[in-house]
């Protein structure tokens, strides 16, 4: 990827922090669509991967009630596909809605 520098590789996130930025586009159905994350390597500098694919497991959690207004929990998460280095890679994302706050949780 053109924003990520030679050498490094995403494995080495910073375990105390592992908020990230994240580029969403949120819709009028209420769905969150995932484009772009930001995060902090162990040098201390900013890398950027596009979302090339994303699956939202959170909605496995909804459920509705009788007057057909639909619930969700307050964390949104998501199975998300990024290349490094050419290399495609499974992570996943959480969005706390309650903090407003995106997390990484799994590589």
């Amino acid at each position: 990827m053109p924003d990520c520098p030679a050498g490094k590789d995403m494995g080495a996130i910073r375990e105390r922090d592992n908020r990230i930025d994240v580029i969403c586009q949120h819709n009028r159905d209420r769905t969150i669509m995932p484009i772009k994350i930001r995060l902090t390597d162990e040098y201390g500098e900013l890398q950027t991967y596009m979302i090339l694919a994303y699956k939202d497991l959170s909605a496995q959690a909804d459920y509705s009630l009788p007057s057909g207004v639909v619930v969700r929990g307050h964390i949104r998460t998501f199975e998300c596909r990024i290349s490094v280095f050419g290399t495609e890679r499974l992570i996943r994302i959480a969005y706390n809605v309650d903090e407003n706050l995106w997390r990484i949780v799994g590589l």
